[in-house]
C-alpha cells in the first residue's frame, strides 16, 4: 500500500501529457524577486478542461429528427448516467433520474414531447465543433496462427495497470495514468513498435491472428469490430484497455511528410499509400506508440463507453469532460464524400483516444463497407447542441 502511495504522489508529476491539462504554475517564496514581478506566462489563465468552466447558454432547442431512435439509446444509458459521475461539472447522477423515469413510458409519436419536457437545451463554448466518424471493420482472422494470418491482435496483458489520478486530486479527476509497476515504480507500458518487436510473445495473449497488417491497424483505431474466420463464422471484439500511450494520427503525419495531400488522407488513401510503400510502412505505423488490447463480445455491439451497444447514426463518442456521457445532444453538420448535410438527435454512448475538447464529436456509422467508405471521409464543421435536465439547467451561472 505505501508503494502505491508514493506511486501515486509520482504520477501527479507526471500528469502532464495531454492536450487540456492545467498548466503547472510554480508559486515563488516570498523572499524571491519572481514573487513580486512573475514571469508573464505563470499569470495566464487555466486552461478550460471541462464544460462547467467554459462558457455556457440556455439556448431554444430547435426541431428535432430521429427523437424515436434517440430515445431508444437514451434508455440505454439511463443505467450509467443515474449512477456515475458526470466529468464534465454540469449535472449529477440525481438530476437524470426523472427523465430516465419518464423514458421508460414514453408512447410512440410522443418522443419529441419527452425531450422537450424533461431537458433544457445549452451550448458549450458556443457550440461550434468538429466531427469525424468511425464504423464496425470486418476483417479476415484466425484464431490460431497459420499461413496467411500472421498478425497478432491481443487480450489486455494482466499486466497493465489503470490509475485513476483523479483519486488523488481533484484536478486530475478524469485523467488515467497506465503503466505496469517495475520495483517500487509504475513504468510506461510497451509502445506499438515494442510490441511488434516481441514485447508480449510467449504470454499466450494472442486473440486471434489477422491476415492484414493495416486492416488490423485500422481496427484499432475503431476500437472493436468483427472477425471473419477461415470456416465462415464471424466473432466480435471489442475494446480492453489501451497501452497509455498518447494516440498519433499517421495521417496527419503521412500530409506533413508530403506524401498525401491535405483533404485526400483518408482511410482509404493511408491504407493505399501503405500498400504501395511496404518498406516504409512499419515505420509509419509505429509513429502511433498507441496499442489498443481487445477481448471477445457476445450479443449485440459493438459497446461503448456507457457498457450499452451503440446504435448506427445514433450513438457518437465523446470527451466526457464537455459533453456528459448518456447526454441527447443535437448535432449538425455535414456527412462527406458525398457532401450531405446531417441533423440528427443523437446520444452520447463512447468516447475516443483522439476526441478530445469542447463538441469534437465522431458520429457512430455502423457496419460494413458502406460505413467504412463514410466514416473515412467524415471530417466536418459541426453545431452541437446538448440537453441536460432542467435540475442541472438551473445551477448554470447567469
Amino acid at each position: 500500500m505505501r508503494r502505491w502511495i508514493a506511486l501515486a504522489s509520482l504520477l501527479l508529476l507526471a500528469a502532464c501529457s495531454g492536450k487540456q491539462e492545467r498548466p503547472v504554475t510554480l508559486v515563488a517564496p516570498p523572499s524571491s524577486p519572481a514573487a513580486v514581478a512573475p514571469p508573464a506566462e505563470l499569470a495566464k489563465p487555466p486552461l478550460v478542461t471541462r464544460a462547467a468552466d467554459a462558457a455556457v447558454a440556455l439556448v431554444d432547442l430547435p426541431a428535432l429528427t430521429e427523437a424515436a431512435a434517440a430515445l431508444a439509446a437514451f434508455r440505454k444509458s439511463c443505467a450509467g448516467l443515474t449512477r456515475r459521475e458526470d466529468l464534465s461539472g454540469l449535472a449529477r447522477p440525481e438530476d437524470w433520474q426523472p427523465a430516465c423515469t419518464a423514458a421508460a413510458s414514453v408512447a410512440p409519436g410522443e418522443e419529441d414531447g419527452f425531450f422537450r419536457s424533461q431537458f433544457h437545451a445549452i451550448t458549450v463554448a458556443g457550440g461550434a465543433g468538429f466531427a469525424t466518424g468511425y464504423y464496425e471493420p470486418e476483417i479476415a482472422a484466425s484464431l490460431s496462427p497459420q499461413p496467411g494470418y500472421d498478425v497478432p491482435l491481443y487480450r489486455r496483458p494482466a499486466d497493465l495497470i489503470d490509475v485513476p489520478l483523479g483519486d488523488f486530486a481533484a484536478s486530475l479527476k478524469g485523467r488515467t495514468v497506465r503503466g505496469r509497476v517495475q520495483g517500487t515504480r509504475l513504468v510506461p507500458y510497451a509502445t506499438r513498435e515494442q510490441i511488434a518487436a516481441g514485447a508480449l510473445v510467449g504470454r499466450q495473449l494472442e486473440l486471434a491472428w489477422a491476415a492484414d497488417p493495416f486492416e488490423a491497424f485500422f481496427l484499432e483505431i475503431q476500437g472493436s469490430g468483427r472477425l471473419r474466420l477461415p470456416d465462415g463464422r464471424i466473432i466480435r471484439i471489442g475494446y480492453d484497455g489501451q497501452n497509455g500511450r498518447d494516440y498519433v494520427a499517421i495521417g496527419r503525419l503521412l500530409i506533413e511528410q508530403g506524401k498525401l495531400e491535405r483533404g485526400k488522407a483518408g482511410m482509404k488513401e493511408i491504407i493505399a499509400w501503405l500498400r504501395a510503400n511496404p518498406a516504409q510502412a512499419p515505420a509509419v505505423l509505429n509513429a502511433n506508440p498507441s496499442k489498443i488490447f481487445f477481448r471477445e463480445l457476445k450479443g449485440d455491439g459493438p459497446i461503448g463507453a456507457m457498457g450499452a451497444a451503440v446504435t448506427p447514426f445514433v450513438s457518437v463518442a465523446a470527451d466526457p469532460a464537455f459533453i456528459p456521457l448518456g447526454a441527447p445532444l443535437l448535432v449538425e453538420t455535414t456527412l462527406t464524400g458525398p457532401a450531405t448535410p446531417f441533423t440528427r438527435l443523437m446520444v452520447a454512448q463512447d468516447t475516443g483516444g483522439a476526441i478530445k475538447g469542447a463538441n469534437r464529436i465522431d458520429l457512430f456509422l455502423g457496419p460494413g463497407p458502406e460505413a467504412a467508405a463514410i466514416a473515412g471521409a467524415q471530417s466536418s464543421p459541426a453545431r452541437l447542441i446538448l440537453l441536460i435536465p432542467a435540475t442541472a439547467a438551473a445551477r448554470l451561472k447567469p
